[in-house]
């Protein structure tokens, strides 16, 4: 695979995505909810395919690969727990999108703020949420870096990589919002699962199909197989990795805001069986990806070169290759859209808009876009560090984000929860996070990722269990959805415009 066959294979998606982003564009989105959640009328298909896109980034094919590279038959654990973890949309997804149609939120914190009668607490949320996925995002840039470094032996190099994506990931932000991502986002979902199948069915067969695959592996590589693996897991790691991955749904502001955005509950059952298939062969598929780099390529200098290893080895035909290595650098993309959205939307909405209350809605569109680029080259400067694994980098951040958990949590099911206790459960541990990865990440034995959900659980519920809870505000939220579901399910056809949600 030469490296002028990359390029233009780079240069053809663009021209393709190019022309799917504006054909998306219904008229120019003047509002919030227009630029952010495409007026909450994305249907079932499109969801599942964009959903799956913006979870399954790079984080899959190059950083679970090279988990499984590096961890073995472990990894595949932890990405099962976090596939368990989707089952929470499932019971959160309806009513986030009853409370979505009967309020207008635009974003999680703004829904958070309402729900505690507490503008500062949709601050907190908002803060909290760029300290943590600006990492994030970080990740993905690293993911094409590491990609295109890799696939063309370091004539293009780490930083050119990471460059190009953050400035494509830009453009197609602006080109019409959410609305430009998410379908292009449908084009990448299809592409990765197809091609990312396929080229894992002729690696394996390269390797001596199945039985070829695990024999070397069981002669050579006899840990990978086995519980907790060559070294990388112990149960505390396992651990540390996988709790903050189960409520990532939830945890993750660039996901929970997609709940808003279905056009009815029946594109929301849609778009949550589609990416439960979706994710279940990705998984499966990545896994593969990474055993069958380990059997081919022992002792890599870096895990995460698995993937991009074997897409340009002999054992790839290089159009497959390519289209492969495009799948993996457009997902990794599509999140850093999807995150780029949402924080620039919580910055505006919830930040912005509570420091100057009586600002309107397009000047705080304006400020969501003029915010965008700021957060991109933040990510670039933080990819640009090279840090650690692609997997375990993603989970930390996972790690800070799960602050935000039982203030969900309790926002729909304990009438007890106040403000107080949201903002010292966001405060705290997003605090106690940063010093533990600051310190080496250990307290007791234990990482962040264990104490974070701890800690955050029992701020929320101590705190709230001494300071009092706005009931109004409380009764006003839990009927909304109890009405909205209802009126759903008795007549289908009948819409509510949103109330309007009190500063």
């Amino acid at each position: 695979m030469t490296e002028s066959m990359i390029w233009w294979s780079i240069a053809i998606y663009l021209v393709i995505a190019v022309g799917i982003a504006v054909l998306s564009r219904q008229g120019p989105a003047e509002s919030m909810s227009g630029y952010f959640l495409g007026n909450r009328q994305m249907n079932g298909f499109v969801s599942a395919l964009s959903y799956s896109a913006t979870t399954y980034s790079a984080f899959m094919m190059v950083g679970l690969a090279g988990l499984t590279y590096a961890g073995g038959v472990g990894a595949l654990g932890f990405e099962i727990i976090y596939f368990a973890g989707v089952s929470l949309v499932a019971i959160f997804g309806p009513k986030f999108w009853a409370v979505g149609k009967a309020f207008g939120f635009v974003t999680p914190s703004e829904m958070l703020g309402h729900r505690y009668n507490h503008k500062h607490v949709a601050t907190a949320v908002s803060v909290a949420s760029c300290i943590f996925l600006i990492p994030y995002s970080a990740v993905q840039l690293a993911g094409v870096g590491y990609l295109l470094q890799g696939m063309t032996d370091g004539a293009i190099t780490f930083t050119t990589g990471v460059v190009m994506a953050t400035v494509i990931a830009i453009f197609f932000s602006y080109i019409a919002g959410i609305r430009s991502v998410m379908w292009t986002d449908s084009l990448q979902a299809l592409m990765m699962i197809v091609a990312s199948t396929l080229v894992a069915f002729l690696v394996i067969q390269g390797l001596g199909g199945f039985s070829g695959l695990f024999g070397t592996l069981a002669t050579d590589h006899s840990a990978s197989l086995t519980v907790p693996g060559p070294g990388l897991f112990s149960l505390v790691t396992f651990l540390g990795l996988s709790i903050p991955w189960f409520f990532f749904s939830l945890s993750n502001p660039q996901v929970s805001q997609r709940l808003f955005m279905p056009s009815s509950l029946r594109s929301m059952r849609q778009m949550l069986i589609g990416f439960l298939v979706f994710g279940f062969i990705y998984t499966l598929v990545s896994v593969l990806w990474g055993f069958s780099a380990l059997a081919a390529f022992p002792g890599l200098e870096r895990a995460d070169l698995a993937t991009p290893s074997l897409l340009a080895s002999d054992f790839v035909p290089p159009v497959l290759g390519v289209i492969v290595m495009i799948g993996i650098m457009a997902a990794a993309v599509s999140t850093i859209d999807s995150i780029m959205l949402t924080l620039a939307s919580m910055l505006s909405r919830d930040v912005y808009a509570n420091l100057k209350p009586n600002v309107d809605e397009k000047r705080q569109l304006l400020m969501g876009k003029i915010v965008i680029p700021v957060i991109a080259l933040m990510a670039l400067a933080f990819a640009e560090l090279q840090l650690d694994l692609i997997a375990v980098l993603s989970v930390a951040a996972s790690s800070g984000l799960v602050a935000m958990v039982p203030s969900i949590i309790g926002a729909f099911y304990w009438k007890r929860g106040t403000a107080a206790g949201a903002l010292a459960s966001v405060l705290g541990t997003s605090a106690f996070v940063l010093l533990m990865y600051a310190t080496g990440n250990s307290l007791f034995g234990m990482p962040a990722g264990i104490w974070g959900i701890i800690v955050s659980t029992v701020l929320f519920v101590g705190v709230s269990l001494v300071t009092k809870p706005h009931q109004a505000s409380t009764d006003a939220f839990l009927n909304a959805i109890a009405e909205e579901l209802g009126r759903r399910k008795s007549k289908p056809a009948i819409s509510s415009a949103p109330q309007k949600a009190p500063a």
